[in-house]
């Protein structure tokens, strides 16, 4: 799997029915773990809540979709045709945020064509982790890292050569340093694929 958030198939999606409250009524407490999964499981909804995080105000669905069909399409939104900017505009409209609209996590304002975000999409400040193919998942890094460091500390113990001609202090530092910078890129690395970060998608930047 090449994401953390996996894709749903467009054609599926757009086709599916919204999802109301018992009641028929719009949700409007916090949004549960499987909403969120839910709504970021489709690749429009994520590059919506990204804009829009990114933005940082309400913004008119025109403009909305021309982004989004951008990232979709991989090109500059100067270079968004009418047929790709009408096919994202009718399904954002018609079916995505409706639906983001009833799980509280935007304000649509469907005759005002015009999103924004709610104080409940808070709970979706999450980010993607997408890992190539030659590249491993930080638990895998940390655990090998805890091993390597292991090693080292037991090789110490027992005054094992090379390790005995440094002193133990500068060992401890060695230890110590390669968790610290390695939680320090951690966080950057995390902070740079947060939703609304930068002005791409961070699925997009990874590519």
């Amino acid at each position: 799997m090449s994401k953390a958030v996996s894709t749903q198939s467009e054609v599926a999606d757009d086709e599916g029915s919204t999802a109301t409250a018992p009641g028929g009524e719009t949700s409007t407490g916090p949004v549960s773990t499987d909403e969120a999964f839910e709504l970021l499981s489709n690749q429009r909804r994520r590059y919506t809540l990204h804009h829009l995080k990114h933005n940082g105000e309400a913004v008119e669905l025109g403009e909305l979709s021309e982004h989004v069909a951008s990232w979709e399409n991989g090109t500059a939104v100067r270079n968004v045709d009418a047929a790709q900017r009408k096919r994202v505009y009718t399904s954002l409209q018609s079916h995505h945020l409706p639906k983001m609209d009833e799980q509280g996590v935007v304000e649509y304002d469907e005759r005002a064509g015009v999103v924004e975000l709610t104080e409940e999409a808070g709970e979706l400040d999450i980010y993607l982790e997408v890992v190539s193919g030659r590249d491993v998942p930080w638990s895998q890094y940390y655990l090998a890292l805890s091993a390597v460091n292991a090693a080292i500390v037991a090789a110490v113990a027992v005054g094992a050569w090379p390790f005995s001609i440094l002193p133990d202090i500068a060992w401890a530092a060695f230890v110590v340093t390669t968790m610290v910078v390695s939680a320090a890129v951690h966080i950057y690395h995390d902070t740079s694929m947060r939703l609304g970060t930068n002005a791409k998608p961070p699925e997009i930047r990874e590519r």
